[in-house]
């Protein structure tokens, strides 16, 4: 992402949202309607200026029902997924948000798209590297849009912290750490499973580790080292554990990170010659705390969630601006993952 300075002033408020006040707001679907979708998008819909919720897309009709109600969807407004394509007749649709587990991602999205709808694919776009090439030629070539849910790129703290990065509060930036894991327990159904949690700890909460990197760094790294840690835990034997990883920038940043499913972080440090931000919890949904050279950085406040989606939909109206979060975005980070392991 390079956004200047302008832009990243803006970002955390109207102005980033850009000036549709006379035209009608495209039209969201939401395909899967597990815990994330319920309780962080569906809601945040309110919030939005440039989108609305139009649509339901789920494999389990009680959802449907359940969520159609509170949200005023009507019931032919609602799809399952072995019908998904009779989206490409609804025109009120415009986007599809494809809210499901990783393994799922690519057979979602290239449905989607080949219905003729753009596409926000939430995070990790997938856990396959064919298939994340595939989901962005797809999305060329029938010349749709497609996002990939990085919310924190729209997060009040962090952008803040970005903008002083880029006025040089820091000096010249050398170094940025971070950390991020959870304790996976009994109680996952899909994420210790390669086949519908992607790569592991590292495409479901590392992955917010290398976004750190890469955005605070200001580049693409040019050299990846990782390393695996094994673990004796009966649910690790399909996917990793914990990963260990250092990414080099051309710009001579150097990123040095660790994630797990069998320990908790959530944090990130960045390191200039004349400054430091300290971020912990530095991506979670709320209560960010971040400081500069151990003051407390105070944003101004916004959803990131609208901001997110608003985002997608601006760009949807005016092809001419560039998507923060793209398809390629998306890839690029695959990319990463998969030299990592």
């Amino acid at each position: 992402m390079d956004l200047s300075r302008r832009e990243l002033l803006a970002a955390t408020g109207a102005a980033a949202l850009g000036n549709f006040g006379q035209d009608k707001p495209v039209g969201w679907a939401v395909l899967g309607l597990g815990g994330y979708a319920t309780r962080n998008i569906l809601p945040n819909f309110k919030h939005c200026k440039h989108s609305r919720l139009v649509s339901l897309i789920t494999g389990t009709p009680e959802k449907g029902k359940q969520y159609g109600a509170q949200y005023g969807i009507p019931e032919n407004k609602i799809y399952d997924y072995k019908n998904l394509e009779k989206i490409a007749n609804d025109p009120d649709i415009d986007v599809v948000y494809v809210i499901t587990p990783p393994g799922t991602h690519h057979e979602f999205v290239m449905r989607a798209l080949k219905a003729g709808k753009h596409v926000s694919c939430e995070k990790p776009m997938t856990g396959d590297l064919k298939q994340a090439i595939e989901m962005v030629e797809e999305a060329k070539k029938r010349n749709k849009r497609l996002g990939v849910g990085y919310r924190c790129h729209f997060e009040p703290h962090n952008l803040e912290a970005l903008r002083l990065c880029k006025e040089g509060k820091l000096g010249t930036i050398r170094y940025v750490r971070s950390d991020h894991g959870f304790t996976l327990g009994d109680w996952s159904q899909w994420h210790h499973k390669r086949a519908i949690g992607g790569f592991g700890a590292i495409s479901e909460i590392g992955i917010y580790a290398i976004q750190a990197m890469c955005m605070f760094a200001g580049a693409d790294p040019v050299e990846i080292i990782g390393t695996r840690d094994k673990s004796s835990n009966k649910l690790f034997k399909e996917v990793e554990d914990s990963n260990h990883f250092t990414l080099v920038f051309p710009n001579g940043i150097t990123g040095q990170g660790a994630t797990s499913y069998s320990w908790n972080a959530n944090n990130v440090r960045i390191y200039g010659n004349a400054g430091r931000i300290d971020a912990e919890p530095a991506t979670g949904y709320e209560n960010h705390q971040f400081t500069l050279n151990g003051q407390p950085m105070i944003p101004n406040e916004a959803n990131q969630w609208a901001l997110q989606m608003d985002h997608l939909s601006q760009c949807i109206r005016d092809p001419k601006m560039v998507l923060r979060t793209g398809g390629d975005m998306g890839l690029r980070d695959v990319r990463i993952m998969d030299a990592i392991l």
